[in-house]
């Protein structure tokens, strides 16, 4: 990523059994475009919308492994850090601290309301 605006919404996630139909909708829709990205264990669409030169969310294939969900993720410098000040602030964790394989950390949490959201800090340059 180049010049991160940290603490801003930066990527969202949609999480469905039903990924064919999902990408119809919002292709249809939004005019999105989508590139599968898979690692072997995930199904990983990517999305693009029209006149971006990158990709601003995805479509994860859950398979039946959890609920389907649509939720927001805000870029921060560090995870573990934010996360611990979300719990201070009455935030819940539900998916702690994880850091995938190209690098870039990401946890899913709850708000002291509820709502569910995520944050990710990008790979080290």
């Amino acid at each position: 990523m180049t010049d991160i605006a940290y603490n801003s919404v930066a990527w969202f996630e949609i999480g469905t059994e039903q990924v064919a139909d999902t990408r119809r909708f919002y292709g249809e829709l939004f005019d999105w475009t989508f590139n599968l990205d898979e690692d072997g264990t995930l199904k990983y669409h990517e999305v693009t919308a029209p006149g971006a030169d990158r990709p601003s969310g995805g479509i994860l294939q859950s398979d039946g492994h959890f609920p389907d969900y649509a939720i927001f993720y805000v870029v921060v410098r560090d995870v573990a850090e934010t996360v611990g000040r979300a719990e201070s602030l009455g935030g819940k964790v539900i998916v702690p601290p994880t850091t995938n394989d190209a690098g870039l950390t990401f946890a899913q949490l709850q708000d002291s309301a509820g709502h569910h959201f995520g944050v990710f800090s990008p790979p080290a340059a």
